[in-house]
């Protein structure tokens, strides 16, 4: 019987053990997560690497997948998250994404974008979109999108008080009205960019939610209708100042964080990347995550988000499940403690016993030798 205890402590020890060593691993990533959770960089880091153990080849094979779709942006950008991780890519794949980003990059490629984006105020990529802010800067693109949804507005026509938010602050940021909150270039790139994204349909449904409730306090819609009834693109100067009017600029915080944090994305990450975080954030939180992941990590973020998807810009989730496997973990470890001693114990008490034995056998065959040795009365 009491061979059979030391027997289960020994088991217990062994089998805690064993539960420690599989439990550490996911305890030791909760740890990270936990420790990292108010830093969005890093924690995409823990994501990607996460995703990386699971599928090494995962890198090599969204490179191959975005040079067939013809997106050379993105795989330079997984080109860069490749060397970051120390993943080898190889010469003969590392050719072809530099010359893809080269022949993206080119100058004739450039000036048929520039000049799309500066006539249509359509954003595509870094041509397009910097020929869309020249427009807004040179005040032709936020005039068009103001009278135009303006017009709409007056003859009770559907209108959409985003795009009219929008270029509205743009007007003022262009006309520096609003350059005390600082960082006016990102604002202005971010406006345009949630704009433009928003009339190609590729802005979630959260923001187009959250920055339409702020648009909306933004614009005073009777003076708005009297500037439009006059204005015209044709006379610039005499239309912003009118439009101008009709702009409440204390209403705008909201909507100037947003598009400061869109710029700073596209800014430090790339405009495809700004783009990408437009069509995954649902809120102006998410957004502002993105923003301190592209800061840290650059041209990374388009492949960190192709990645984590939305995952990304959550910060940290599952905080029970993360708990539970600390907690586990730390179960096993109290297990494996307490079956050691439980153990010790055991073979301490065997050891004494068999010593008190010995010392009793001992005893006895003194004792014996004894009462042979004394003769017998005759």
């Amino acid at each position: 019987m009491k061979r059979a205890g030391l027997s289960l402590a020994v088991a217990c020890v062994a089998l805690s053990a064993g539960m420690a060593a599989m439990l550490w691993p996911n305890a030791r990533d909760a740890l990270a997560v936990l420790a990292a959770k108010d830093d969005p960089a890093e924690l995409s880091s823990l994501g990607v690497n996460a995703a990386l153990r699971n599928n090494p080849g995962l890198i090599h094979e969204q490179i191959e997948a975005a040079l067939a779709a013809g997106d050379a942006d993105l795989a330079g950008s997984f080109a860069e998250l490749a060397h970051d991780n120390n993943v080898v890519l190889g010469d003969e794949l590392s050719k072809r994404v530099s010359d893809a980003v080269a022949e993206d990059n080119s100058t004739a490629q450039f000036a048929k974008r520039f000049a799309r984006g500066f006539v249509t105020g359509s954003v595509d990529d870094v041509a397009s979109f910097s020929g869309t802010v020249a427009g807004d800067l040179f005040v032709w693109g936020d005039i068009r999108d103001v009278v135009r949804e303006g017009k709409h507005l007056a003859t009770g026509e559907e209108t959409d008080h985003l795009i009219l938010g929008l270029a509205t602050v743009g007007l003022a940021v262009t006309a520096a009205t609003y350059v005390s909150v600082g960082g006016v270039a990102p604002l202005r790139a971010g406006l345009t960019l949630v704009k433009d994204t928003r009339k190609v349909g590729r802005l979630s449904e959260g923001l187009v939610q959250h920055a339409g409730r702020s648009a909306r306090e933004i614009v005073d819609a009777p003076v708005l209708q009297k500037a439009v009834a006059s204005g015209s693109v044709l006379r610039p100067g005499e239309t912003v100042s009118a439009l101008k009017a009709a702009f409440r600029a204390e209403k705008a915080g909201a909507l100037v964080r947003l598009a400061k944090d869109v710029g700073r994305v596209g800014e430090k990450a790339g405009i495809k990347a700004a783009q990408d975080t437009l069509k995954l954030a649902e809120s102006p939180r998410e957004v502002a995550r993105a923003a301190r992941i592209a800061e840290k990590k650059g041209g990374q973020t388009r492949a960190i988000l192709k990645t984590l998807g939305r995952g990304a810009l959550l910060g940290v989730s599952g905080l029970w499940t993360l708990a539970g496997w600390i907690f586990s973990v730390a179960m096993a470890v109290l297990a494996f403690v307490s079956s050691v001693k439980a153990t010790t114990e055991r073979l301490t008490y065997a050891w004494l016993r068999r010593k008190k034995a010995r010392r009793a056998r001992r005893l006895a065959a003194t004792q014996q030798a004894a009462l042979v040795a004394v003769p017998v009365a005759g």
